[in-house]
């Protein structure tokens, strides 16, 4: 399973919940997109846990880039054996600049992505 397929997983409960509780109590309450669940899990921690679905986004230091670009995919020449690689470098190669965990029930991912 992917990133996507969780969080797809995890929102689908939330509305199919929801929209139960919602129906059955009728108090002008809405549903909320995904991309607005997605935004509540990665910021209000009661609401994340309630879900099950925790997702944490951080930026990765200049050494954890380095170390990146020295593995596979992103070594495209002779390692650099632990030493720091120039900033421009690291950009010009796309070496991802965040790193993005999500977790759900049993499932933890982690993926890499640059900074938007």
């Amino acid at each position: 399973m992917n990133k996507e397929q969780i969080i797809d997983e995890a929102y689908e409960n939330y509305r199919k919940k929801e929209f139960e509780r919602i129906m059955s109590q009728n108090h002008g309450e809405y549903l909320m997109g995904k991309e607005e669940f997605i935004n509540k899990c990665k910021t209000d921690t009661e609401f994340s846990e309630m879900w099950g679905l925790k997702i944490e986004e951080r930026e990765l230091s200049h050494k954890e880039r380095s170390d990146l670009k020295n593995s596979s995919p992103y070594n495209y020449g002779k390692p650099a054996n632990g030493k720091l690689i120039n900033e421009r470098l690291l950009n010009s190669n796309n070496v991802p600049t965040k790193l993005i965990t999500v977790t759900y029930e049993d499932t933890i991912i982690e993926s890499y992505e640059q900074s938007r």
